[in-house]
């Protein structure tokens, strides 16, 4: 069996993979509403830990019982490649380079105000942030995040022409509003969508 992708997996492609990793991630967030991080993490380990030794002793005593020498039952896991090529450490860090330095360019360019407008959408945003901050924690944006991730890209295919109707609706009610703001502040650059 080959590997979902990540679109397969939010679009419920197979519903069973789609399960496991929707509800290993929701059970993950949950308990770190209420545990540490390190006591998550420790649980973690300490369940996994309890399910390989648990299997290790049922084969071995099954081997014992049925005379058998199939040998160590995590043998082709255990010989594996794991590590990752020179190659391809070079290109994660390469794309990690790549985001870093956009990033701090579009912050700097923002916070040094290069361009008025796109300066004040940045402090709106800011602004609107304090309150959603007020208003949640980062863990709960981040639950309420994968929640969406998993439910959106379904509910936008069985219902795309609506939501494509009401989108194109607020999208000119948007450009139109900043139509008129960008012509009440002189030499605001005129962006065009």
């Amino acid at each position: 069996t080959s590997f979902l992708t990540a679109i397969d997996l939010l679009y419920w492609r197979d519903i069973k993979q789609t399960g496991i990793v929707f509800g290993s991630f929701l059970l993950l967030l949950f308990s770190l509403t209420q545990f540490s991080v390190v006591s998550v993490v420790a649980y973690l380990a300490l369940a996994a830990l309890s399910a390989t030794i648990s299997f290790r002793i049922y084969k071995s005593v099954l081997q014992a019982v049925q005379k058998t020498d199939e040998g160590h039952p995590f043998k082709a896991y255990l010989e594996l490649e794991i590590t990752l090529s020179q190659e391809q450490i070079q290109k994660y860090t390469d794309c990690l380079q790549f985001y870093v330095n956009n990033t701090l360019k579009e912050l700097r360019r923002l916070f040094l105000v290069q361009d008025l407008v796109d300066s004040l959408k940045f402090a709106v945003l800011m602004w609107l942030l304090t309150y959603v901050g007020a208003l949640f924690n980062g863990l709960t944006l981040l639950l309420m995040a994968v929640v969406s991730m998993f439910t959106l890209p379904v509910v936008y295919v069985k219902h795309q022409a609506q939501i494509d109707q009401y989108l194109g609706l607020v999208r000119t009610h948007i450009n139109a509003v900043v139509a008129k703001i960008q012509a009440k502040i002189p030499g605001a650059k005129r962006h065009t969508e």
